[in-house]
């Protein structure tokens, strides 16, 4: 199997140009940066201007020590997620993943129709 990512050098270690076993990505590794990219982007993207933000924005602005603020909020972040992902895989040893979508998305259901009235009484 020719595989076209290579370097030279990688090439150069076979005789007949194929990049050697130990430098081809497993499933596994491949698989794991794609959760890691999905992972990162969706928190990326739901985390701003959301109140996390706005209230770091706002300490820092009161306390003129944005590195205090800085690492008091990521270490605040990180320990959110801990709680998270042990709940999570906590969960997922007990209940099938088709029941959490179907448990998820009821939650979000609920959510956008009590905003959704919300929005209407205004």
């Amino acid at each position: 199997m020719n595989v076209s990512f290579s370097s030279r050098r990688d090439r150069a270690d076979t005789t007949d140009g194929t990049v050697p076993v130990s430098h081809v990505p497993t499933a596994r590794s491949s698989g794991l940066a794609k959760v890691f990219v999905s992972t990162f982007i969706t928190i990326f993207l739901a985390e701003i201007g959301d109140k996390t933000q706005l209230t770091t924005l706002l300490m820092t602005a009161e306390s003129h020590a944005p590195a205090s603020v800085f690492i008091g909020a990521a270490l605040a972040l990180i320990a959110t997620s801990a709680i998270g992902v042990w709940v999570g895989r906590a969960i997922a040893q007990r209940v099938s993943p088709q029941t959490i979508d179907i448990a998820a998305g009821a939650i979000f259901l609920v959510v956008s129709i009590l905003l959704f009235g919300d929005a209407i009484q205004l």
